[in-house]
């Protein structure tokens, strides 16, 4: 009996891992380094800098471009979890871009308090991009898909008035020390993401915010019935996304230290999207997973990389990336894993049972 009660608990375990939506993205990242160990056996290599101390190799550089994306998968995570969505995050990533390095050139001293000045400058414009977002949503009224949209035209034009519509370039090692510099050998961009991520954790799983998130994208009507304000809730979701996304534009206009307003933040939300949704996250709303869309983030940043790795033809690469989604929002669908499931029970799970010797027939009658 304890042997039977132990392989039942183990499958029954089993069972609980498998249907977490994003195992099967993890299961696809790892398919994505075996694929690459294929062709070089050294790939998951990791060498340290004797002069510098710093860690290299292609999972570091995996790490380093995971940040971005990241960022923003954690904003939109919670946007989507109140039945919304944010189509903005990318023209955000160029106005945190544009604010920063402008207020450097200008500046130019190039000192740590410029780099603070600036970072913090960039964070307050993006967290008031996101809170345009939530007024129109939640005290307007209008469509997030609608109000979104308008705020990503707004913010790259907004950029480019920033700008001048010029790339505009700074110089300030204090500022770039934050997208390639190392902290423990690791990137900095990684542990500041990390720490982003487990401070937003804490706030919506260690608190009553992350039910009432929830309770909204789930029904709206009964969250309010239930005395949850849903104006200062979605207010908030959306300065929270413009902020990430503000973080993901100093991320990525401080490796080189140059914006280009029609080029930073291209795009961004679509990975967004694809790394929420690959967590397990539903756009229909309710229930959400941070550790899912930090799973789908270095998935899209390994796939970006082995894409590179693999020299697949830049034609080609839309396509090859969409395939690879496509297979895991598939082995992801509830259908598809029940469809599975009846086809290895077998054919005498899809055929009726047997009728009863003691079950009476029923005659039919005419009329």
């Amino acid at each position: 009996m304890s042997r039977d009660s132990s392989r039942a608990s183990s499958e029954s375990i089993v069972t609980r891992v498998i249907h977490r939506p994003y195992v099967w993205a993890i299961v696809a990242l790892l398919l994505l380094l075996v694929i690459n160990l294929g062709k070089d056996p050294a790939y998951l290599g990791i060498s340290v800098n004797a002069a510098t101390g710093n860690l290299s190799g292609n999972v570091i550089d995996i790490l380093r471009a995971s940040a971005p994306i990241m960022m923003i998968a954690v904003g939109m995570t919670l946007v989507i979890a109140t039945r919304g969505i944010d189509l903005s995050v990318g023209s955000v990533m160029a106005v945190s871009g544009a604010v920063s390095m402008e207020f450097m050139s200008t500046a130019g001293g190039g000192t740590v308090g410029e780099a603070l000045s600036a970072a913090a400058l960039a964070l307050a414009i993006s967290a008031a991009l996101g809170a345009v977002n939530g007024v129109l949503v939640s005290v307007v009224g209008l469509q997030p898909f609608i109000t979104t949209l308008i705020t990503m035209l707004a913010g790259r034009g907004l950029a480019k008035v920033i700008t001048a519509g010029q790339n505009t370039s700074a110089s300030n090692e204090s500022f770039r020390w934050i997208a390639n510099g190392t902290v423990f050998g690791f990137p900095v961009v990684f542990v500041i993401a990390g720490i982003v991520v487990a401070i937003v954790a804490v706030l919506v799983r260690r608190t009553a915010l992350g039910l009432m998130i929830e309770s909204i994208g789930i029904n709206p009507r009964a969250a309010r019935m239930a005395g949850i304000r849903p104006v200062g809730i979605l207010i908030a979701v959306y300065v929270v996304g413009g902020v990430l996304a503000g973080i993901a534009g100093i991320f990525s206009t401080a490796s080189v230290m140059t914006v280009e307003v029609a080029k930073t933040g291209m795009a961004a939300e679509m990975d967004a999207i694809l790394a929420v949704v690959i967590g397990g996250t539903s756009l229909a709303g309710g229930k959400f997973s941070l550790t899912g869309s930090v799973i789908g983030a270095l998935l899209i940043a390994t796939l970006d990389k082995t894409i590179v790795f693999l020299s697949i033809p830049s034609s080609a690469t839309p396509a090859f990336k969409a395939a690879v989604i496509v297979i895991i929002c598939l082995l992801q669908s509830q259908r598809i894993r029940a469809l599975f499931a009846r086809r290895r029970s077998g054919p005498s799970s899809l055929t009726p049972p047997p009728r009863s010797p003691a079950q009476p027939r029923k005659e039919s009658v005419s009329a």
